[in-house]
């Protein structure tokens, strides 16, 4: 794809699928982007990636249309082919849960998107976000946008952003693979396990991002009730619930001398402590005798 030289996507009203399949181009190819209607000569030039309009399938030349496909077709958009065609897509719908409902979204519409994720179509209202109508809306009302447009900049980033997530992940996981450990300790008597992962050199850029991927990979998200992982602002570790599992409340090691920080809702503390069995003594004090 390194001859593409423009991005050309339909006009009017802007949507999530080709905004963000213009975001990941972006990342790959920083190039201009056109609204409007594509002409034929733009359909068979391969330097034109036309995006979402053209009614056309053809990766070799760039053209990644979803319109045409038959009513009964398994829900796709633009951003699934432009995904499928940068070889992400399997990775992606892995990762991003939010993708596969902007595929419904796009492809089947609100009410039956809220049909299928079990909620009332109102719910699909309330988690529209400012940040989703002004971009939509600012996109959808330019004729061209070019590199150094706000916009554009701010797509760019998107886009760099979501692709360096996929394809950082598969390395975190593969690096948790490596290095993590499941601990098995009785907590007010009762098993629970607390996943762990030691500090390293290098050390892993922001754990977070795969810890709860790596748990469910591993088939232990019903039985993993806390994370102990490096502290990234300094020394020592840190203590988290899993899923808020109200098993744990590190509030009752906020008097510990070497616990400099346990918030008031109880689900995460920071400890000095770096000995493994300190760190496992710490659990065990924050257990709770029974679910709360």
């Amino acid at each position: 794809m390194s001859s593409i030289t423009t991005m050309l996507t339909h006009p009017g009203g802007a949507h999530k699928d080709e905004f963000l399949a213009c975001c990941v181009l972006l990342a790959k190819h920083p190039v201009p982007i056109v609204r409007r209607e594509p002409s034929d000569a733009d359909l068979c030039n391969p330097s034109t990636c036309v995006i979402d309009v053209g009614h056309e399938h053809d990766p070799e030349l760039h053209n990644f249309d979803h319109h045409q496909l038959p009513r009964d077709h398994p829900p796709t958009c633009s951003l699934s082919l432009v995904l499928q065609h940068l070889g992400l897509y399997e990775d992606a719908k892995q990762f991003c849960d939010w993708l596969e409902v902007v595929e419904w979204f796009d492809c089947r519409g609100p009410i039956d998107t809220a049909r299928w994720l079990g909620v009332p179509p109102e719910v699909c209202n309330k988690l529209i976000s400012p940040v989703d109508v002004t971009l939509l809306r600012r996109f959808g009302a330019s004729n061209e946008l070019l590199p150094g447009d706000p916009i554009w900049e701010v797509m760019r980033m998107i886009g760099e952003d979501l692709v360096g997530y996929v394809e950082g992940l598969k390395d975190r996981l593969e690096y948790l693979d490596a290095h993590a450990q499941v601990w098995s300790i009785m907590m007010a008597g009762r098993s629970g396990k607390i996943l762990f992962l030691p500090r390293t050199e290098p050390p892993l850029e922001d754990p977070s991002m795969a810890l709860e991927r790596y748990i469910e990979r591993i088939g232990l998200s019903s039985e993993v009730v806390g994370i102990v992982s490096p502290d990234r602002r300094g020394r020592g570790y840190g203590l988290s619930r899993y899923r808020d599992c109200q098993r744990l409340n590190f509030t009752k090691i906020s008097e510990c001398s070497d616990v400099h920080f346990a918030h008031a809702r109880g689900f995460v503390a920071k400890t000095s402590a770096e000995d493994e069995g300190r760190l496992r003594e710490l659990i065990r004090l924050s257990a709770e005798s029974q679910d709360t």
